[in-house]
């Protein structure tokens, strides 16, 4: 792991106490990986997550083998969650709350840290446990019964109030972060700070092949699910309820897709129509894919391009389930696929690789590494892409230049460098960014048309 660094201008806290010798073991497994599935997945369960301050001694091994993927071994939090989660059966909801409560941790490492005296998140990795007992402390939760030989139980309330009043540490933003962004979005900065440091709401898109948005809440209400419908966005529900939405009829249907509210205003902006050729060029697992080919309303047809053969394979799976039937998949594995394509389709999305600054309270784990020296290559990446990929568009056909950041080196300043660079074949037609204070996540999108 990279060591990571939070607030230079943080509150000073006397470590003193924190003299004691180090006795973790870093590399511990608090769940045996090789142990007999059956006897952890047959474990009864009792509903406790609501009657319960806290957390059960059973909740804390699996919180501590998580936490130790993640933070010890390196692995992308998703990873670590659906590694444990397959391994460690539980029911829906106790699930739900472990990865809130994780998640929550996740979000402020670098607050943890300092309540815990240490000096960088990165150094939680030798000590999770302190990490769990000052999680709970600051939910005013009873202290679990855990090894944490040298954790300064006394001090824990003064600490935690003096890490408050730091806004970095409180809003749980590590220094690199900070710096590129006030340089990047000046006075904007600090709202989409706060509203990055927020636990997302949960949001569906409705598969118009299959059902409108009236319908699915309706099904899905009597399933138990509470969702209400999202103003300015005509496919996406929020989900309200703390619901295990996988596991519902109705998705095994098809009937609904899992994505942020923000990112179903993307396919739209494309001005796909029904009959068209589009291609989805860095199509991933295919959601946006996926509400295109709604959108198109299995007309025509969609190319689904990505250099991941795998996440085409899930998307295949995604379209079968979703009844999606003009979608066809292609891996990139050569630059022959791309030329083969010039000037071929009607519209094309390039949803391009990014930082990912503008979905960052998805996916907490991943601000704690520096990404600027990896914000500096894709940014090369992106202009190839855009450069190379916009040329499959027909002319009088449009391009969508998406991402999911917010900063203006990856998105504006990008366009506007290819609209320089085109010698009048491409014009801007529109674009707008979304930001995370307005209440998604960030994405900004571009429509652009080829002229020559």
């Amino acid at each position: 792991m990279e060591k990571r660094d939070f607030s230079k201008s943080g509150p000073r806290i006397n470590r003193k106490a924190n003299a004691g010798k180090n006795t973790s073991k870093p590399r511990q497994r608090f769940f045996n990986k090789n142990a007999d599935k059956k006897t952890m997945h047959d474990r009864p369960f009792k509903d406790t997550t609501v009657k319960r301050l806290g957390f059960s001694p059973f909740q804390i091994r699996l919180i501590q083998s998580i936490l130790s993927s993640v933070l010890v071994d390196g692995k992308p939090l998703d990873k670590a969650y659906a590694y444990w989660f397959a391994k460690v059966k539980i029911q829906a909801l106790e699930q739900g709350f472990l990865i809130k409560q994780i998640n929550a941790m996740f979000r402020r490492l670098s607050f943890y840290a300092i309540v815990c005296c240490l000096k960088r998140p990165s150094d939680l990795s030798r000590h999770i446990n302190w990490l769990i007992l000052a999680y709970c402390a600051e939910q005013e939760w009873p202290l679990p019964d855990i090894d944490a030989e040298g954790f300064d139980r006394a001090g824990l309330k003064e600490r935690i109030k003096i890490a408050k009043e730091d806004e970095l540490l409180n809003e749980g933003c590590p220094v690199w972060l900070n710096e590129l962004c006030t340089k990047e979005l000046s006075d904007k900065w600090p709202q989409e700070r706060k509203a990055l440091a927020k636990e997302p709401s949960r949001y569906i898109r409705a598969n118009a092949l299959k059902t409108t948005r009236e319908n699915l809440g309706h099904v899905l209400s009597e399933e138990g699910v509470v969702t209400r419908p999202v103003k300015g966005v005509y496919s996406a529900l929020e989900v309200t309820s703390n619901a295990a939405l996988f596991r519902t009829a109705a998705f095994k249907e098809g009937l609904f897709e899992q994505q942020d509210a923000g990112s179903q205003l993307i396919p739209p902006f494309l001005d796909a129509q029904p009959g068209m050729r589009v291609i989805d060029a860095c199509a991933g697992s295919g959601g946006k894919t996926l509400q295109l080919a709604a959108i198109m309303e299995n007309k025509g047809v969609i190319i689904a391009l990505d250099t991941e053969g795998w996440k085409l394979d899930d998307l295949k799976k995604r379209s079968r389930r979703a009844g999606a039937f003009n979608i066809e998949t292609r891996v990139i594995d050569s630059t022959k696929v791309i030329k083969r394509l010039y000037d071929h389709a009607d519209r094309v999305l390039i949803d391009a690789p990014c930082s990912g600054l503008g979905v960052l309270r998805r996916t907490p784990d991943s601000k704690w590494r520096d990404l600027r020296p990896r914000i500096i290559e894709l940014k090369k990446i992106q202009q190839d892409i855009l450069s190379r990929y916009s040329q499959m568009v027909k002319v009088g056909g449009i391009v969508v230049y998406s991402t999911c950041s917010i900063l203006p080196s990856e998105n504006e300043l990008q366009v506007k460098e290819f609209i320089a660079n085109s010698n009048g074949a491409f014009e801007l037609l529109e674009d707008k960014t979304l930001y995370p204070s307005e209440g998604f996540d960030g994405f900004y999108m571009a429509k652009i048309i080829r002229k020559a």
